[in-house]
């Protein structure tokens, strides 16, 4: 059951969607387009929502005004050779050869596809997309059992690895039953960008919404977690599907 609400602040409206599923505390979430979503519990009243959106609306002005300072989206993907795609926080230039192998690797500071079809623009977004879900898998991997060692520190354990899943608005989730789901496109980004995000799922085991304490255990086990925050939104486009 989704709904949706509105509360004022000042002189400014947030408009909010409510998503009402099993969980015992409420959890606000503004996505890079400003857009917010409250997931509430079955039995929140629409009067206890909105009580609880006006007090975390300061919070919620600021993260809307964090992205929209953030540049503009990119064109969309055309998937022809000279076009730029990052790739562990470097650019690479696509190079897309004829040839059987049906491959995609990087050689010379390019992102070289070989393949029998290269006027077919779909077949080559499937091979890059490919491509960077294994190179996600084989990234996370290493990344993931450093941060779970980072956070033990917390009294944080984790031993239930992480699924891979394209997601239009969060670079990762964590389930209050420990499932930590990375977008692809992170592999995009820079180990100390992928790190906070595994950091970020990791530390909502202990504390499950966006609070005060939530961002006092973020802090502990990553004191700089906000300068890698907007690195990330700053140079890695939210658009993998």
């Amino acid at each position: 059951m989704s709904l949706s609400d509105t509360v004022f602040y000042g002189n400014t409206t947030i408009a909010y969607a409510i998503k009402y599923c099993h969980r015992k505390t409420l959890a606000i979430h503004v996505y890079p387009d400003g857009k917010v979503s409250v997931d509430a519990p079955k039995d929140a009243s629409i009067k206890a929502i909105a009580g609880k959106v006006k007090k975390r609306a300061a919070w919620i002005i600021k993260q809307q005004m964090t992205f929209k300072s953030y540049p503009p989206t990119l064109a969309q993907r055309q998937y022809i050779s000279g076009e730029t795609h990052r790739y562990l926080g470097r650019q690479y230039r696509l190079k897309i050869v004829k040839g059987a192998a049906e491959t995609v690797r990087l050689f010379r500071g390019q992102l070289l596809i070989e393949t029998c079809d290269v006027l077919n623009d779909d077949h080559i977004k499937k091979l890059l997309h490919a491509w960077y879900r294994t190179k996600a898998q084989i990234i996370f991997s290493e990344r993931y059992l450093l941060c779970v060692q980072q956070v033990s520190k917390i009294g944080v354990e984790h031993d239930m690895g992480f699924t891979v899943r394209s997601m239009s608005t969060r670079w990762g989730s964590c389930t209050r039953q420990g499932n930590i789901t990375l977008n692809p496109n992170l592999v995009s980004a820079p180990k100390e960008c992928i790190d906070y995000v595994i950091v970020h799922e990791l530390c909502h085991l202990k504390e499950h919404n966006h609070s005060r304490a939530f961002y006092r255990l973020l802090v502990t086990v990553m004191k700089d977690w906000e300068i890698r925050r907007k690195r990330l939104n700053e140079i890695v486009e939210m658009t993998f599907v």
